[in-house]
């Protein structure tokens, strides 16, 4: 999983937003996720590739 987590560039951060807020992301390297706070979803991350879809998004324990 090392492989997936350094193919994910973390510049990409700057240019993605939340789908539903707009807002900035933060990105959670264990779980290989993109987490939007203001929104509660945490969008997968797969082979490098951040999954921007609401609905491939895990909703977050509050």
């Amino acid at each position: 999983m090392s492989e997936t987590a350094a193919a994910f560039d973390r510049r990409m951060l700057e240019a993605l937003v939340c789908p539903l807020t707009h807002a900035t992301l933060e990105y959670d390297a264990e779980a290989q996720e993109l987490i939007s706070k203001g929104a509660k979803l945490a969008f997968p991350i797969r082979n490098g590739i951040p999954v921007m879809l609401v609905d491939e998004a895990r909703p977050l324990d509050d």
